[in-house]
């Protein structure tokens, strides 16, 4: 089940009292959560941008769909149970994390281009603005920021060109 509901903006760059825009979801079940997941997200940025006038670039919506798809088939791979997907936005940004049953928070490896896949966390910190993995009470949670606009310039919004 989801619903998109004004909640009191935190302190990931939205002001006092802005209202965000977000969406819950238990996802629980085999594989198709996967694509169950990525459609939530479609949706939800198609949703804030019809009822809230909030400009998404294609660019966003294509890649909080692939942040969503790797962060959640993380979560089903590596944690028994249900699998919460929260999506926020906050400022210029949606925000996209997921909640699984295991404690132990994910590392990146090295970038290898021998290793046949693994590289799911790779792709999600190199298209994000910012990431986040912390403990909770019972397993952990996963954040990742994506800018919704880009730079009319053709730079990634919050991010500069070398």
């Amino acid at each position: 089940m989801t619903a998109i509901r004004p909640t009191p903006a935190g302190p990931s760059g939205s002001t006092p009292g802005e209202q965000a825009l977000q969406a819950t979801a238990a996802l629980e079940g085999d594989g198709s959560v996967i694509a169950q997941a990525r459609r939530l997200a479609a949706d939800f940025l198609i949703r804030v941008q019809a009822s809230h006038g909030l400009p998404v670039s294609e660019r966003a919506m294509d890649l909080t769909q692939l942040v969503v798809s790797e962060l959640v088939t993380n979560a089903r791979k590596y944690a028994p149970g249900p699998v919460l997907l929260d999506l926020r936005i906050a400022g210029d940004t949606v925000e996209v994390a997921v909640w699984d049953s295991d404690p132990v928070l994910p590392i990146a490896r090295a970038a290898d281009v021998g290793r046949v896949g693994q590289h799911g966390l790779e792709i999600v910190m190199a298209v994000c603005q910012g990431f986040e993995a912390q403990r909770e009470p019972v397993g952990k949670r996963i954040t990742a920021r994506i800018a919704l606009m880009d730079d009319p310039g053709g730079a990634i919004a919050g991010r500069h060109p070398l």
